[in-house]
């Protein structure tokens, strides 16, 4: 079973801008190589350095019981999904998903979560306040170090039940 981590952003740009910016940061960080553009991002993915598979979509409008927005009162317009690779240290994928999302959330505006399967919640950011997960597991000091934007700790849930 693949581990797969969801950032659902409500943003007034389209997928297609998204993923131009996360190139860009892609690009900069030197997760992805020339192969990888905005383009492919959201046309059919691409894999970072580590093999981490990434594709940005349009979401369609979804339901009404939608976890993230029974939960946080947001409606996702565009996704980005993080597939990690397989016989890779997921520890180091997921540095890089931080590596790629921190820098993203200064690049793209609007709320957006970023979780697991909606049951683990990494990240939030809600009327432009940025909230990371308490738990020390998923932010070590090193993944805390990459994040530049102001920030509290708070631990959001999902009830998916």
């Amino acid at each position: 079973m693949a581990i797969e981590y969801d950032l659902d952003c409500a943003t007034p740009v389209s997928a297609k801008e998204v993923a131009a910016r996360l190139e860009e940061v892609g690009r900069e960080t030197g997760l992805f190589d020339a192969s990888v553009t905005g383009e492919r991002l959201v046309e059919e993915g691409a894999a970072t350095r580590l093999g981490t598979w990434i594709r940005v979509v349009t979401e369609r409008p979804p339901q009404p019981w939608h976890p993230v927005v029974t939960a946080f009162g947001f409606t996702p317009t565009v996704t980005v999904g993080f597939r990690m690779a397989k016989g890779v240290e997921v520890a180091d994928q997921q540095d890089d998903m931080i590596r790629l999302v921190a820098p993203l959330l200064a690049r793209v505006e609007g709320d957006v979560v970023l979780h697991f399967q909606f049951e683990v919640v990494w990240l939030l950011r809600k009327d432009g306040e940025l909230s990371l997960s308490e738990r020390e597991d998923i932010w070590p000091p090193r993944r805390l170090a990459l994040v530049a934007q102001p920030h509290r700790r708070q631990t959001h849930s999902m009830d998916v039940d």
